[in-house]
């Protein structure tokens, strides 16, 4: 039986089918993005979306969608899909759908009345190439396909209208046509894998809208060239595969690329696999390095995001190498940072203060999986850089109190992972002592006594554990509170009284500052004021701040981003935190919590998990449709509840 399959009475329903998305990404920074019905109700939905880093950082649409009709006796039927102006909804070929598909590959099959034509798509690996199979399953002799491209060649962040800058030349290459609408933008190569005749009809197709936009109080009307149409005659039992691409592929290869494509992509037959499949999305490798992709579609490379991410997309899928290869670029970066030279790599954020310390973590769950000995010899030095340059005080954000614990100033600028700003100021502000980077930093302090105990350094080792028995002692005198939880944070010694998620870190890691009555109470706390089926609220709804949708404009969002949306990497410290703390006796919690997470694999973007959720039920998923902290976390989650099981 199927995981990811959709029957028609859901494909055909506008309604639920709409809000379903699917996206594949080849790895090096371009993807692939649209419903399952292939409507476009985002500015940031195509079939080809790409970089094209000699214009600007952003990604571009080149190619938006590929209508397929079915003509039969001169009589065509469009299978596309668009909406236009006045919620006119044309052609309306979703009604021809009977199933969809995506266990392996995205597979849709139509049935136009003796006809049944499957469709099947694959993005493939490290090239701007989407590659489409069509087959005949059953039908007259004498069927035709008209494939009609509609073009953008955009940012993701505008909209195409009609003008006459657009130039309509193309160039006919083997089995299909090359053409670029502006100067310097690569050339759209579109072939098929079989002879075929390419009709120039050219036309702008107008007021095509984006709902998903109009929702964000953005612009959201386009209007897309379409320069014609392919047409091709198909007998029974014969598959064509449509290639666009910005290089020239020869025709005569297509059916097998197609083919080996298929063959690398493992199953998403549950829930796991299906995570398992979505780790390997936020891998992007370009020629200076290898990055993780924080979110699609908007986000980029960025250094906490990182951190968090690489055991989880990992050393939780068992790719140590991915590991390493993603830290040699990420550690050469961070450690240029600290030393004081100039940034050359593509990572965002590398300044915060609580990104050297959660680089440690991701070492210390290195060590976890392949050993101390192997941690050491590979990232020693940059732990060792990391702890130095906090204690002398060389890091420009960091800031080392007497008491030990690190200050930090956020008042003016965000600098945690609560970084959400309004005017250029932070939502929340929070500046002085805060408890996850206090906890970290505890943690890093233990591990590090751990490293040299390891390699007989008894000295160093001492050293470290004393320091982090005195930032033990701090770490509760300035956070812990009569009620029971944590202070989120500390400032001239004005304490924030908002119950937030961040006070979990501080019994999550691997060493907690906390006594065990003190980590049974925050758990406590967590549990009944921040908990929902979709992870850790941001803020307790008893909060007059308590802002649980994460709707409206702009600014609208921004205010709502941590004060109250629910967060799934959260919920998977949480999670660790209670099977650290109640070993197996939770087991069957921490299982029924993982379940929550699974519904939505069938939701939002098919397979996947989305940035954030809204605070109160439904609990709808928002944001960014795919979040690399997200899906990391779950798959950690999952390994380490297969260790407690077994």
């Amino acid at each position: 039986m199927s995981y990811l399959k959709f029957e028609k009475a859901t494909m055909t329903n506008l309604e639920a089918v709409l809000s379903k998305e699917l996206l594949r990404t080849n790895r090096s920074g371009a993807y692939s993005y649209s419903t399952l019905v292939d409507c476009n109700t985002r500015k940031y939905h195509g079939l080809l979306v790409i970089p094209v880093p000699e214009i600007d950082d952003d990604n571009h649409v080149l190619l938006s969608s590929l209508d397929c009709s079915v003509v039969q006796h001169d009589v065509e039927f469009n299978l596309g899909l668009h909406k236009y102006q006045g919620n006119n909804y044309a052609p309306k070929g979703h009604k021809y759908i009977r199933e969809f598909d995506c266990d392996h590959i995205p597979t849709t099959l139509y049935r136009v009345g003796s006809v049944v034509l499957k469709r099947e798509k694959i993005f493939q690996h490290y090239e701007n190439r989407i590659l489409i199979r069509y087959t005949l399953v059953d039908g007259p002799s004498q069927t035709k396909l008209r494939l009609r491209p509609f073009l953008a060649f955009r940012s993701v962040n505008d909209l195409c209208h009609e003008n006459g800058v657009a130039s309509r030349e193309y160039q006919e290459i083997e089995n299909g046509i090359k053409t670029s609408l502006y100067a310097g933008y690569p050339e759209l190569n579109m072939q098929l894998s079989k002879k075929n005749e390419f009709v120039f009809a050219p036309d702008w197709y107008r007021g095509i809208e984006y709902p998903k936009e109009q929702e964000r109080g953005y612009a959201f009307q386009e209007d897309l060239y379409v320069p014609g149409y392919f047409e091709v005659t198909m007998k029974k039992g014969e598959s064509v595969v449509f290639a666009g691409c910005t290089s020239k592929i020869k025709p005569s290869t297509l059916k097998k690329l197609f083919d080996e494509e298929c063959d690398h992509r493992p199953a998403r037959d549950n829930f796991f696999r299906s995570l398992y499949s979505s780790a390997h999305q936020f891998y992007n490798h370009k020629k200076d390095g290898s990055y993780i992709i924080a979110g699609y579609p908007w986000f980029k490379c960025r250094a906490r995001d990182t951190f968090i991410s690489l055991p989880g997309l990992a050393l939780a899928i068992e790719e140590p190498d991915r590991f390493e290869l993603i830290m040699k670029t990420a550690g050469k970066a961070l450690n240029d940072f600290l030393i004081g030279k100039p940034l050359q790599y593509d990572i965002a954020e590398i300044e915060q203060p609580d990104v050297p310390l959660w680089a440690v973590w991701a070492i210390q769950q290195y060590a976890h999986s392949q050993g101390e000995e192997k941690a050491f010899e590979l990232y020693g030095e940059l732990v060792w850089n990391i702890i130095n340059t906090i204690e002398s005080g060389k890091h420009p954000n960091i800031f080392v109190a007497d008491n030990g614990l690190l200050r930090i100033n956020g008042s003016s600028k965000a600098m945690t992972w609560m970084n959400s700003t309004v005017y250029g100021k932070p939502v929340v502000p929070r500046s002085g002592y805060v408890v996850e980077i206090n906890a970290l930093w505890y943690n890093s302090l233990k591990f590090v006594a751990e490293l040299a105990r390891f390699k007989n350094d008894n000295f160093a080792s001492d050293k470290y554990e004393s320091k982090a028995n005195a930032i033990k002692q701090s770490f509760q005198e300035v956070f812990v509170n009569e009620s029971g939880y944590l202070w989120d944070y500390v400032d001239n010694g004005v304490p924030n009284a908002e119950v937030r998620p961040n006070m979990i870190f501080a019994v999550a890691l691997d060493y907690s500052p906390l006594e065990t009555a003190q980590q049974k109470s925050v758990i406590y706390f967590c549990t009944r004021e921040l908990l929902t089926a979709k992870g850790l609220r941001s803020l307790s709804p008893k909060s007059g701040k308590y802002t649980p949708y994460y709707v409206g404009t702009q600014n609208q969002r921004d205010w709502a981003y941590h004060q109250g949306t629910a967060w799934p990497w959260l919920g998977g410290f949480y999670m660790e935190a209670v099977m650290k703390l109640h070993k197996r006796s939770r087991l069957s919690f921490v299982h029924r919590q993982m379940v929550g997470f699974e519904d939505e694999m069938f939701y939002h973007a098919v397979g996947t998990m989305p940035e954030l959720f809204d605070g109160n039920p439904p609990f709808h998923g928002r944001g960014g449709c795919a979040f690399a902290m997200n899906v990391a976390e779950l798959l950690r989650m999952s390994k380490l509840l297969e260790s407690y099981t077994y």
